[in-house]
């Protein structure tokens, strides 16, 4: 299949900001109610996809009903969402029932385009399906046992092996949380489990000292691995989430060579502050070009809408080595 290289949206860094990360001007990109029946829209990845974009998006019904969407943009900021949430059909499995669907991420690898989500079967664990034209959609067992949240797949094998980033949990709104590897020889079958990251210490980086969570697929630099992830704090008003970024080793990328001390981003505008949950930052996916310097990072914002926020790739990384825990 021909990946094309599509031009990612871009917008300046505005005047008179150091920051290394800013948000775009004309945030949320896609509004709670966008399509008929949704709540809100929100935790959802997109990907390059013929002359622009394709994406699976959470939506959020009236009766709060969690379920992933097919989607496409021609630029990546104006999207057409499907009415209908996706039907899967059998993968590798016929067992492809589910209570709920949420928080999706995409990647292309090899042939097709591979989905996660956090699957119910029991308490929340790892689905995973894949596509190779965002129209027809097939399922595959669980990854994991109940209870986990937040599977990325890697977009290459490592070492001739399928890997994906989880966080074991438990089946309420988890007080607690590390980010964990897995490896895959075929998709179906997942062992060799590694702990990569652990919560910080409060009184080193308070803002994810409660629970962390990978974001978007890892991203290949000349560094290593480029990962965006979540970090919480439990406060007097509750979690917050904010976004952090580490660099991890290209053949053992349970190896974290740096990771970020302060955060990238945090809530701070009405719309990440103010919804259905509020002070909330949750990165799902990100485009970049690396011969460019530049990454679109596509953010839920207070679990009612989605976001965008912009970095140079360059920045980002000098921003991790020289402000790492």
């Amino acid at each position: 299949m021909n990946l094309k290289s599509n031009p990612i949206p871009w917008q300046d860094r505005p005047a008179g900001s150091n920051s290394v990360m800013w948000r775009y001007s004309e945030n949320p990109i896609i509004d709670r109610y966008a399509i008929p029946s949704s709540n809100s829209i929100f935790n959802s990845a997109v990907v390059p996809f013929g002359e622009g974009y394709a994406g699976v998006f959470r939506c959020d019904n009236k009766s709060v009903q969690m379920n992933i969407f097919a989607g496409f943009s021609k630029d990546g900021l104006n999207w057409d969402i499907e009415h209908d949430p996706i039907q899967f059909n059998p993968g590798n499995t016929d067992m492809i029932a589910s209570d709920y669907k949420y928080d999706p991420r995409v990647t292309f690898i090899e042939d097709r385009y591979w989905i996660t989500w956090c699957n119910g079967y029991h308490g929340p664990t790892i689905g995973i399906g894949y596509t190779f034209d965002f129209k027809e959609f097939f399922q595959c067992e669980n990854a994991f046992l109940p209870f986990n949240r937040n599977g990325v797949l890697f977009p290459k094998k490592i070492n001739g092996k399928y890997a994906m980033l989880s966080r074991p949990s438990d089946n309420g709104h988890t007080p607690f949380g590390d980010i964990y590897i897995s490896y895959s020889p075929d998709m179906k079958y997942w062992g060799e489990h590694r702990c990569v990251m652990k919560v910080s210490p409060f009184e080193q980086s308070a803002w994810q000292c409660t629970k962390i969570g990978a974001g978007p697929v890892p991203i290949l630099t000349e560094e290593g691995w480029l990962l965006f992830y979540h970090g919480v704090i439990n406060t007097c008003n509750g979690f917050r989430y904010s976004v952090g970024a580490a660099i991890l080793d290209e053949e053992q990328p349970e190896k974290v060579k740096f990771r970020t001390q302060p955060y990238l981003l945090a809530p701070s505008e009405i719309y990440e502050l103010t919804g259905d949950v509020p002070n909330v930052l949750f990165p799902c996916a990100a485009l970049h070009s690396i011969e460019e310097d530049k990454l679109a990072l596509y953010y839920g914002a207070a679990d009612t809408v989605t976001a965008l926020a912009y970095g140079k790739i360059s920045e980002i990384l000098t921003f991790i080595k020289d402000n790492s825990l």
